[in-house]
Formats: structure tokens, C-alpha cells, sequence
């Protein structure tokens, strides 16, 4: 996997049209290259984290040393310098030019996923059980089908995309709206069983199976609708959001997606039964003499670990002691990028002296007609 880089210390210049070098920002910048399709990025930031100038470079980058630790690039827009430190860093950044010019990109698919972690998320979604579980989430499923199914005008004689279609249950409902053609994306095996699926029922003249991850595929159109179920706990969970926003690059314009908006609730809860139940697990680290071996010194790292992963379940809306903040995302106007940092600043007005044991999260989406 092609890995993006960064260099701290640099001094960034542009070339005017009496083909002069111009200092663009007076104090040195750090410079990160992210390698990527179909263009690759130059982001150029202050103290790591503003970010005060950016170019799009192709594969077809032109660039050349001026000196030792000097080197001038062609952009898409326009022909900058880059000054370095270290000569070991220029020739670091060169090579990295050198990957992008020979087409070796990382998607950003894998350049925002560790990959054991992607091996162990694919594997999950191949499993037909797994499949099963969310087929038979009767809300789920039915809400969907009811969504697709009230606005089929959005579907007729349409042309559909089904981001991460696992079984393909959602293309089905596009199709059976009187969807054109649906192109189901799949990048776990289940694109197998999904193809077993549209073949045995008939369907493989209206739904094409595409096996591959959406950042990486290629389509022969555009298409005018996007489904998906991209949501995970606390919604944005399994980072599927940011995959079905970078689906959008398929999009035509004014075209549909469903869902199309979801919101994500935050607020503070008292649930003193649910904190016991947690701590009990970590007593067991209490134990002064568990087959005459003292536990009692890990209590403190235990109770932490407890407390720190999050509890997924049902709740009762009674143990939540204030009106929630909401947090909104637009699919039709965010962008993938748009999720990699999110700030929800919160404040509360609880109306009864309560012990707050943590914040609870829930969230809806909703199929809008645009």
C-alpha cells in the first residue's frame, strides 16, 4: 500500500511569468503529499494544521531539482519551488513524485483504513449470517423498501448505484421500483452470493454486480440515484459514510441519494444500574487472592477499560436528564472530507440534580425528496 508523506520544514515559492521565484508565506510550512486518484494533492499547512495552500498534481507531474535540496513542480494551476531541509527529505518527497507519475496511488479508501482492520471488516460483511442479521432487521429492511418504494418516480427508468450492496437486498427494490439499470458495488465476497442471487431471480439484465471498493471502481456512466445503508453505531461507525459520500463522484448533477440526511443526537444520562453492571465486570481485578495471586494493583487500568468502551444497546428514553444537542449531515452537500475531524460542541441545561454516568447517542435518516 502506497502510504501518503509529510515533511515539516519547507519553504514554499512560485514562479511568476517573468520567471521569477516568489516567496508565497514568510515562515516555513510543513507539506503533505496525498497520493491518490485521480489527482494527487499537495497540502501545504502552519503548524500541521491549517492548511494555507493546496495543488492538485496528475500522474503526468512534471518536476525537476534546482539544487541540492531545491526542487521547482508543475502543478495543475501553477509552477511552484520547494525549498527542503534535509537533502534526505527532498529525495523522500522525489520518490514519492516518482510513484505518482508511475501510477503506484493508494485509494483513499486505504489510505484512511488501517488494514487489518479493513481484512477484519470485509470478512465480517462476507459471512451470510451477518447478511441475515441485517435482512431480518424488519425496520431496517422495510423502512428502505417502503422509502424506495413511495418515491419510485426517483427510480423509474433510472439509472442506480447500491454502495457497499451486500446481498444486493436494496438493488432488488431498485429494480422492482423500475430502476433501468443498477450497478451494486461490493468489495467483500458477498458480491459472489449477490450475483448467485440476481441470476437465479432473473434480474442480471437490470442489476450489475461491480466487485471492488467504491474509491478504487470505475463505472461506464454516471448514475442518477445513490442507495446505501452506510450507517454504523453512533452512525458514523465503520467509517462507511465516508465512502458513500466519495460515491458521489458518479453522481449526476441534481441526482438523488437515500438516505439523504441523517442526524446524530448527544445527551447525558443517569443510569446507575447500568454503571454497577460495568464496574462489576472490572471487580474481578479487585481480588487479593485469586489462586494466591494479588489482582488488586490492575483495579484502576480495568475500571478505566470498562468505562472506556462504549455500551451498545436499547435504552429508556427516561434516563436521559436533558434535551439533546443535534448534529446534522447533509449527503447531498457534505463531502468525505468533511468527517475525517468532527467538533460537536455541547451544552446542557439539566433541570434536576442527577449523577451523569455518560453521554448517550442515537441517531435517524430521512429520505428526502429534493
Amino acid at each position: 500500500m502506497s502510504q501518503n508523506l509529510r515533511v515539516d520544514f519547507v519553504i514554499l515559492s512560485k514562479l511568476d511569468k517573468e520567471g521569477n521565484l516568489n516567496l508565497l508565506h514568510a515562515k516555513p510550512l510543513s507539506v503533505e503529499v496525498l497520493n491518490q486518484v485521480p489527482d494527487s494533492v499537495l497540502v501545504f499547512s502552519e503548524d500541521k494544521k491549517t492548511t494555507l495552500f493546496k495543488y492538485n498534481i496528475s500522474k503526468d507531474v512534471e518536476y525537476a531539482r534546482l539544487s541540492s535540496n531545491k526542487v521547482i513542480i508543475n502543478t495543475n494551476t501553477d509552477t511552484i519551488g520547494i525549498q527542503f531541509a534535509k537533502e534526505a527529505e527532498k529525495n523522500d518527497f522525489l520518490a514519492k513524485l516518482s510513484d505518482i507519475r508511475n501510477g503506484k496511488h493508494a485509494s483513499l479508501f486505504d489510505q484512511r483504513t488501517d488494514e487489518s482492520s479493513a481484512v477484519q471488516y470485509f470478512q465480517f460483511y462476507s459471512l451470510l449470517s451477518q447478511q441475515q442479521n441485517m435482512m431480518q432487521d424488519y425496520v431496517r429492511t422495510a423502512t428502505y423498501q417502503r422509502a424506495i418504494f413511495d418515491n419510485s418516480v426517483d427510480f423509474e427508468g433510472k439509472v442506480v448505484m447500491d454502495v457497499g450492496a451486500g446481498s444486493g437486498i436494496l438493488s432488488f427494490f431498485a429494480a422492482q421500483a423500475g430502476a433501468a439499470k443498477v450497478y451494486a458495488v461490493e468489495a467483500s465476497s458477498m458480491a459472489q452470493h449477490a450475483n448467485a442471487l440476481i441470476k437465479s431471480n432473473g434480474m442480471q439484465g437490470k442489476i450489475k454486480v461491480i466487485a471492488g471498493k467504491i474509491e478504487d471502481i470505475e463505472l461506464p456512466e454516471k448514475v442518477d440515484v445513490i442507495i446505501s445503508e452506510p450507517m454504523g453505531y453512533m452512525l458514523l461507525n465503520e467509517r462507511m459514510l465516508e465512502s458513500y459520500l466519495h460515491a458521489k463522484k458518479f453522481l449526476k448533477p441534481n441526482g438523488k441519494m437515500y438516505p439523504t440526511q441523517a442526524d446524530l443526537y448527544i445527551a447525558p444520562f443517569t443510569d446507575e444500574a447500568l454503571f454497577m453492571e460495568q464496574a462489576a465486570k472490572a471487580n474481578f481485578w479487585t481480588q487479593n487472592s485469586f489462586y494466591g495471586v494479588d489482582l488488586s494493583v490492575l483495579k484502576p487500568v480495568a475500571f478505566d477499560e470498562y468505562f472506556k468502551q462504549p455500551v451498545v444497546d436499547t435504552f429508556d428514553p427516561r434516563i436521559i436528564i436533558s434535551p439533546p444537542v443535534k448534529h446534522s449531515i447533509d449527503f447531498l452537500t457534505a463531502s468525505e472530507h468533511d468527517l475525517l475531524n468532527i467538533e460537536i460542541p455541547v451544552k446542557y441545561d439539566v433541570q434536576a440534580a442527577s449523577v451523569v454516568h455518560g453521554l448517550a447517542f442515537w441517531f435517524d435518516v430521512a429520505f428526502f425528496r429534493i
